[in-house]
């Protein structure tokens, strides 16, 4: 059985809370307000690389929450503060913004699969033997050296070759990131919204919580993701750059 949405919701900010070192209730603050946490390397954080200097910014429609090292934190603080939420997502070191999206569960179903291809799903020890096969960058991780790897994808083929796959990494205990990649040849056919949409089945039977992560200005596969059963959950930081707010 698919867990609620309250159970998604509910594990997707735990593990937000571990990594940006915050509370729950910091992620469900008063709307608009701002919260200042200095980062931690808790125990249970994603294992996503972080500098020695470091900053983040998520917000899940409600408060803000800020977790950075002390020298970055205390710059946000001077230009966040008394200023509104477009005006603080806007500021000149944030350089671009990523939506993080949920399955919307009382919305998302399986899809009918697409004619005229076949479909194959495989795990991590499956997916080494496509290491090869470097046009599929935005599906398979291909750096052995990541502390995590694709676990499991889902292949669209034609005639007995890769055109689309859709892979899934497991980042920790139950969260699971989703990417997905189709030849330009066979894109407006459905397939990436059905690879996603399968995926995901593949990952919420298994009782965890998928997630599709695009950047803002990609409506495309923002497309993808409303089609796959997703709804937008929270915002973040796609990059940033300090130059000349910081020695």
């Amino acid at each position: 059985m698919i867990m609620t949405q309250k159970e998604m919701l509910f594990i997707v900010q735990s593990q937000l809370a571990i990594d940006l070192n915050c509370s729950i209730d910091d992620l469900n603050g008063e709307k608009d307000s701002i919260i200042f946490v200095e980062a931690k390397e808790n125990p249970g954080r994603r294992p996503f690389p972080r500098k020695a200097r470091f900053f983040e910014i998520v917000s899940m429609g409600k408060s803000i929450v800020v977790s950075a090292t002390p020298e970055r934190l205390s710059i946000a603080k001077r230009q966040m503060q008394g200023k509104d939420r477009d005006t603080v997502f806007s500021l000149p070191f944030i350089r671009g913004l990523y939506l993080h999206f949920l399955p919307d569960v009382k919305r998302i179903k399986l899809m009918s699969t697409p004619n005229f291809f076949s479909f194959e799903l495989i795990k991590r020890e499956e997916v080494v033997s496509l290491l090869d096969v470097t046009r599929f960058n935005n599906a398979i991780i291909y750096d052995t050296h990541l502390p995590w790897q694709t676990d499991l994808a889902v292949l669209a083929k034609q005639d007995g070759e890769i055109v689309g796959m859709a892979g899934a990494s497991k980042t920790c205990a139950k969260l699971w990131q989703i990417g997905i990649e189709v030849l330009p040849e066979y894109r407006n056919l459905g397939l990436a919204s059905y690879l996603v949409n399968r995926l995901t089945f593949e990952i919420l039977e298994r009782g965890e919580v998928p997630s599709y992560d695009v950047i803002a200005s990609n409506l495309a596969s923002q497309r993808v993701a409303q089609r796959s059963g997703y709804l937008p959950a929270w915002v973040s930081d796609w990059r940033c750059n300090f130059e000349g707010f910081e020695p």
